[in-house]
């Protein structure tokens, strides 16, 4: 990221005023806010930290923030402190000496940011309101009027910037009613973070809000990622966005680790195949790109899957089917998707769960990602193997993301670790609750991630691994023929059912001449019969079909027991399949249309 980037973080927690409840999450929030936005990893943005200030302080600070800026700079403002809302239903965020009577004097009004933000020569400004209006007071204060709503966007969106090329807003909330806050929230509970703020945190740190999985947290993806993250949290709380900007808006880095292979295109002869006017010639390069979808080199399938990917949107139906299906093939397929460990005792070592990765090696090429910090996962040969960690007691609920070139999918993982035996009754553990479950862990937690890359399946589970040269050598020892035979086998008959084709073609014309030369006593049908016209006609329908299906055992043979053959036999087999595909499958075309026309003119004509 070139461009300047800067951020100034609000975080007000104590408040003069007896109204004003004190707030638990600011401080820390701002702090890990503050973390990941100037992590150069992740955000790269020069940050600064505005804690507890004075609404004079605060009004300074963020008059001179949007100040002297350049069309090349991003500028980022989080509040996160009580929203109040005044008589004339304008709306406030409070600063430490805020007086609810006095809120145009000692708080600072949504006006005179949305008055900063226009103003500002800064390319692009976000900003964004974690501000809870139901939770500025405690019971019973009648210091400020507590009906009604705030709408907060309609307080931001209602001019554009004067220069600049845009600006947006996320809120936690856009309509924010009053509530009030439970004895279970007083000032000596436990610190929790705001929901809001930990889901932006979190989007950010692990990169789980890069949704498009295009190595950018856009802005677009952390208000999708936030909005669901918060709904879960609490489905009265729902999150707004209101954005006026040109192009995209990249927030952060991305650290999901996603797959990328740099492909080997298609050879050109395929590619210009692909482009052809004939659609048979068409039909066979796909039908070849589909081949190289299954082979083992990585790369190779990578180009594959990318022209395919093609195929399936710019195609006519018939062709996108068929590429949209191979492509269907490649999505990662663990089993199971659900694990449960049951019972075990804190501290004990639990059985490992294994997990196999199904599918062809683009498909089983992926890596894994615990969203839990409990979570183990080492490779195995058949996929992966998965363990907890049983430090702590209760009810544990996790999820392992597996992403893949293609898609990803989600392994489901629980267990409930209960006080070991030697512990006994009169040993309580203060720290780690045994009843509620624990609380979702914080995103400081996921910097512990393990972040794996499953190996494919090797060929032979019991025996060590084996160098290319060792491999090649133990192939030419030992090499099988079967897959080779038949599709040589499928290749001769997909030739007889073309030259069947060719003599029934031969045959039908002479047939049809004599039909002419006869006049009106003539019958189609008897000279058909009487050259032999249907006899070939049957055998290319027949060698044809049985064409195809050995073609197929063929291949299956071919990807059953890979370790039998070597590269050349497998190279040779896919190109003699291929071809007796592309000569059967017209052929079969062919003659099903000319029984048709048979059956159909021979009792007209």
């Amino acid at each position: 990221m070139t461009d300047s980037r800067h951020a100034l973080i609000i975080a007000n927690d104590r408040y003069a005023d007896q109204g004003l409840k004190k707030l638990r999450a600011p401080a820390q929030d701002a702090a890990a806010l503050e973390r990941v936005l100037h992590d150069p990893q992740i955000g790269d943005f020069e940050v600064e930290v505005v804690h507890n200030a004075s609404a004079d302080l605060m009004r300074r600070r963020i008059q001179g923030f949007f100040n002297d800026r350049r069309r090349a700079d991003t500028l980022l403002l989080h509040f996160s402190c009580h929203g109040l809302k005044s008589e004339s239903g304008e709306l406030y965020f409070a600063a430490s000496d805020t007086e609810p009577p006095l809120l145009a004097a000692t708080a600072v009004a949504s006006q005179f940011v949305r008055g900063c933000m226009s103003g500002t020569r800064a390319g692009r400004s976000v900003l964004f309101l974690d501000c809870c209006y139901g939770g500025a007071f405690s019971r019973g204060s009648a210091s400020v009027r507590a009906a009604g709503e705030v709408n907060v966007l309609e307080s931001f969106a209602k001019d554009e910037p004067v220069s600049g090329r845009g600006w947006a807003v996320i809120t936690a909330s856009d309509s924010m009613e009053y509530s009030f806050e439970g004895s279970e929230l007083a000032e000596n509970s436990a610190p929790r973070p705001s929901v809001f703020t930990h889901a932006v945190v979190e989007g950010l740190e692990t990169g789980e809000a890069d949704l498009d999985a295009d190595g950018h947290v856009s802005l677009d993806d952390l208000y999708e990622y936030v909005y669901r993250h918060v709904r879960e949290q609490n489905p009265h709380q729902t999150p707004k966005k209101a954005a006026e900007l040109q192009g995209e808006l990249h927030l952060a880095h991305s650290r999901r680790g996603g797959i990328k292979i740099v492909a080997i295109p298609s050879p050109s002869s395929l590619q210009a195949a692909l482009n052809s006017d004939d659609f048979l010639t068409r039909q066979g390069a796909v039908t070849e790109l589909c081949n190289r979808l299954q082979r083992p080199e990585l790369p190779v399938a990578e180009g594959a899957r990318q022209h395919l990917a093609e195929v399936a949107h710019n195609e006519v139906q018939p062709l996108a089917d068929l590429a949209a299906d191979a492509l269907s093939r490649i999505r990662l397929a663990p089993s199971p998707d659900h694990l449960d460990f049951g019972r075990v005792p804190r501290g004990s070592n639990p059985p490992k769960r294994s997990v196999t990765l199904q599918g062809p090696p683009l498909a089983r090429h992926c890596v894994v990602q615990p969203r839990q910090p409990w979570l183990r996962v080492d490779p195995a040969r058949s996929g992966l193997e998965v363990h907890v960690d049983t430090a702590a007691t209760g009810h544990l609920f996790g999820d392992l993301v597996l992403r893949g070139v293609a898609d990803e999918s989600v392994i489901h993982v629980e267990a409930e670790v209960t006080p070991a035996a030697e512990d006994g009754p009169t040993e309580p553990e203060p720290d780690v609750p045994n009843d509620p479950p624990p609380p979702k862990p914080r995103a400081r937690d996921k910097r512990r991630t393990v972040v794996m890359e499953p190996p494919r399946i090797p060929s032979k589970p019991k025996e060590p691994p084996r160098t290319t040269e060792e491999q090649e050598r133990t192939d030419r020892k030992t090499p099988s023929r079967r897959a080779p035979a038949l599709a040589g086998a499928a290749l001769a008959l997909a030739v007889t059912a073309l030259a069947m084709l060719v003599m029934t073609i031969q045959r039908g014309v002479v047939a049809v001449v004599a039909r002419a030369d006869a006049g009106v006593y003539g019958n189609v049908e008897d000279d058909i019969r009487e050259q032999g016209a249907l006899t070939p006609l049957i055998v290319c329908l027949i060698t044809g079909a049985v064409a195809l299906v050995v073609g197929a055992f063929a291949r299956h043979d071919l990807d059953a027991r890979r370790e039998h053959y070597t590269r050349r036999a497998a190279s040779g087999t896919h190109t003699l399949t291929s071809v007796a595909k592309g000569l059967a499958i017209p052929a079969l075309i062919l003659a099903v249309l000319a029984g048709i026309a048979y059956l159909v003119g021979s009792g007209e004509w």
